[in-house]
């Protein structure tokens, strides 16, 4: 009889519900801790700011800090969802089909995923391209914002790229 994970004779077991280890090589581990990274500067941030509020010390200027790494968790949650196929799906017609015509589905999925990618890539090149002269920036901090739409734009061409991978993988008959 186990204990959360503790037997009887006081030895731990495996459990069952932890999650598994993080998989893949160097660019999965980069795409976590560049989330992980964004999501601390913002609580981080926020937190400071909280404080400051109620100790009467402002921190000018967190929203801005929050936003800038709103767009380092959402860029890398958005590859890592790709990179490990995690996206939302629903499976009641699919469970039921042969698996060859499941796979020609999944490739149609992917295929149109890498398509909204791309429209999304394109407008957000046109974006750039159009702002780039107004060298804009942030209003209190004077953030420059061309190089998050470089994160942005790099990001979106990443999950369209897998998207395009995953497509096209050889799979197992």
């Amino acid at each position: 009889m186990s204990i959360d994970g503790i037997d009887a004779a006081g030895a731990s077991s495996p459990d069952k519900t932890a999650p598994a280890a993080m998989p893949g090589g160097p660019f999965h581990r980069a795409i976590f801790f560049t989330g992980s990274a964004g999501l601390l500067l913002a609580t981080a941030t926020d937190a400071l700011s909280v404080l400051g509020r109620h100790t009467g010390i402002p921190l000018l200027g967190s929203i801005e800090v929050v936003q800038c790494a709103i767009l380092l968790i959402a860029s890398s949650a958005m590859i890592g969802a790709t990179l490990l196929r995690a996206h939302a799906s629903v499976h009641i017609f699919t469970e039921r089909m042969r698996p060859d015509t499941v796979r020609k589905l999944d490739r149609a999925t992917s295929l149109m995923g890498a398509a909204l990618f791309a429209i999304v890539v394109i407008g957000s090149i046109w974006v750039f391209a159009d702002l780039w002269p107004g060298h804009e920036r942030t209003e209190l901090l004077h953030i420059p914002s061309w190089p998050l739409r470089a994160i942005w734009i790099a990001a979106a061409c990443t999950v369209c790229g897998l998207f395009v991978a995953q497509a096209f993988r050889k799979t197992k008959s």
